[in-house]
């Protein structure tokens, strides 16, 4: 970025900062971050001013800045020559509360679940090409499917993997099984991308996933998606357990309860909902 001159009275930028030597990433880092909450607490503050704040040299903190501007992450205004926080920091912060709110206005929906099906409840979104598990409401059955918070999986071989990529576009979804592949867990694992992509026709044409002991033998689960106010596939509720307990005519019981499910979670976070065949 180019800095032009500025009248001596303006404190927004620094005529000719000095080189920071010894200023290691970690650290670099850290100042950055001290500096983006110092922004965050005051609302505006001169470069003179932040840089007495969080007790950093001037020319640091104004490498620090001008990378933040780059990025989006703080913004200056050329008629005060005081610095903010920028639009960036506001989606990576709301990308936080939106992950908090989805918990939240999942978990009665969740219990209902479990109690309406008697099998564990789960929620997850999608995180580069993988399904990961961000919350859970257990059986009371001794024998029942677990998914610790933060584990991950392969999305062709998941209830909720597989509602998300239904949701997807179809180059997104190509890229993801380039990356990951369509890897064998069991003998009923869809391991062509033509099996898959004719599953996830179906899936999107219903509305409700089912995971037919694709990653674990004796296990069954059905999932449908939630969904953002723009109408983006954001995560995936889902119930799952013992094939047993999953027996063929109960699946046109359970996959309508798990999209209803889906959808009041989405008018709970201001979604979109989508409308689905029945």
């Amino acid at each position: 970025m180019q800095l032009h001159p500025i009248p001596k009275k303006r404190r927004g930028r620094p005529r000719n900062p000095a080189p920071d030597t010894g200023f290691s990433t970690v650290h670099a880092l850290e100042r950055g971050l001290v500096v983006l909450q110092a922004l965050a607490r005051e609302g505006y503050l001169s470069l003179t001013d932040l840089s007495l704040k969080v007790g950093v040299p001037t020319s640091t903190v104004h490498r620090i800045l001008t990378t933040l501007e780059k990025l989006g992450f703080a913004e200056i205004n050329e008629d005060t020559s005081e610095w903010s926080v920028g639009i960036e920091s506001f989606r990576v912060g709301s990308s936080y509360l939106e992950r908090t709110n989805l918990i939240e206005s999942s978990r009665k929906a969740m219990r209902d679940l479990m109690e309406a099906t008697g099998e564990t409840a789960n929620l997850a979104i999608a995180d580069g090409g993988d399904v990961v598990f961000i919350s859970q409401v257990e059986s009371h059955h001794p024998i029942r499917a677990f998914f610790r918070p933060g584990t991950r999986g392969h999305m062709h071989a998941s209830g909720i993997g597989k509602a998300l990529l239904a949701n997807m576009l179809r180059r997104d979804v190509e890229k993801i099984l380039q990356t990951r592949g369509c890897p064998e867990f069991t003998t009923k694992t869809l391991t062509t991308p033509a099996g898959l992509f004719e599953d996830l026709a179906t899936t999107r044409e219903r509305g409700w996933a089912f995971d037919d002991e694709e990653r674990y033998d004796g296990m069954r689960c059905i999932a449908s998606c939630i969904f953002n106010s723009y109408g983006e596939a954001v995560a995936g509720i889902s119930v799952s357990g013992p094939t047993v307990r999953f027996p063929d005519h109960k699946l046109q019981v359970i996959g309508p309860q798990i999209r209803e499910a889906a959808q009041q979670v989405t008018a709970l976070i201001g979604g979109k909902p989508r409308e689905y065949r029945t």
